[in-house]
């Protein structure tokens, strides 16, 4: 299986399935010298963690993490870190049902035919748990860009959405609910409806807007590796997302150039940004911001037609402990991998 890694040179390699031993990864190029807050990093994997609020799947996990390379007296030695988080709390029966047959629009099928053995354990590799690894390195990337903010929230989820830019809004409310949106009033409107979503035995999709605020001028290379075509390769890489805008995203469309262009003023900042803080593929040193669209997840629990891997018509019905919602929980995860892209161009651009 390929394409386990990510970065050129601040490198993640991640490993371990869902109902394995351990999910973990190794992290290469970290330069030496860097003192970890490892409180910080545990932070971070608790808000990603299972079991957090009664919106999201029940699975007991602590997500504590060990680290077994990389790392002495609390400061990197620029060797590859590896880390792991061992997994205490499956149930893999629960998963026992669909040892031969399909969900509907989940990664069994492909999966199948591609590898033809799959851990059909809570979806195994596919599983949304490896996104662990991601929040640790992510965590480590974070504090190796210490001018250099980023900020994800929940803006949507349904037919709920927040009618405000990221300008208009408190980032300090983000974490004082269990939605991680930076208004309450929405927040609590986002929160009613995961929980009747939840009830009827169903899940819904969401969105998620990041901000990337002090990014230098010039970040990024104007061909293939372009800022936001990087971080469009980062965002869709995570289980579950649809879709990646930047900036005046889709809504450009119904624009004209004489509307759309970010004048510039005296000291060549710009008067707008729908530029999302990205020109001819670097940056301009504005605000980076971007929305992430999450489908909702395909394991229901409700009754659906369905095959088994001989195409015999089966009716499938959804077990175990799962999400109605994701985003409030993958708010961490689109964190870490725009700072694990960001880490990775100021590496090889000489910057860090």
């Amino acid at each position: 299986m390929l394409g386990n890694q990510f970065g050129k040179i601040f490198k993640l390699t991640t490993f371990g399935e869902s109902h394995g031993v351990a999910v973990g990864g190794v992290l290469e190029g970290c330069p030496s010298g860097l003192t970890l807050d490892f409180d910080f990093i545990q932070s971070e994997l608790n808000r990603r963690k299972p079991g957090q609020s009664a919106i999201v799947t029940q699975r007991k996990e602590e997500d504590l993490v060990e680290f077994l390379s990389g790392v002495f007296k609390g400061k990197t030695t620029g060797a590859p870190i590896a880390f792991a988080v061992y997994n205490t709390n499956q149930k893999s029966k629960d998963y026992d049902h669909l040892k031969d047959n399909y969900r509907p629009s989940h990664a069994d099928f492909v999966f199948s035919k591609k590898y033809e053995h799959r851990d059909y354990r809570g979806g195994g590799r596919s599983s949304a748990r490896e996104t662990l690894a991601r929040v640790v390195a992510g965590a480590i990337a974070k504090q190796l860009l210490q001018n250099i903010k980023i900020t994800a929230y929940v803006s949507q989820v349904g037919e709920v959405k927040l009618n405000k830019s990221y300008q208009e809004v408190d980032f300090n409310l983000i974490e004082q609910n269990i939605v991680r949106c930076p208004d309450l009033t929405i927040a609590n409107q986002i929160e009613s409806l995961i929980k009747e979503i939840r009830k009827q035995g169903d899940t819904v999709g969401g969105m998620i807007t990041c901000v990337i605020q002090g990014l230098p001028v010039g970040l990024g290379e104007p061909v293939f590796d372009k800022l936001h075509a990087v971080l469009a390769h980062a965002m869709l890489s995570i289980n579950a997302v649809k879709g990646f805008e930047y900036g005046s995203g889709f809504s450009c469309v119904k624009m004209k150039g004489s509307e759309h262009n970010d004048l510039f003023d005296q000291d060549l900042k710009t008067k707008t940004n729908f530029s999302g803080g990205i020109q001819g593929g670097l940056s301009n040193g504005m605000d980076v911001y971007f929305n992430v669209a999450f489908k909702p997840v395909a394991t229901i629990m409700q009754k659906q037609a369905s095959y088994d891997k001989d195409g015999n018509n089966i009716v499938l019905e959804g077990k175990g402990r799962h999400d109605p919602c994701v985003v409030p929980r993958a708010v961490p995860i689109v964190e870490a991998m725009a700072a694990l892209v960001i880490a990775d161009m100021m590496r090889l651009e000489g910057k860090l």
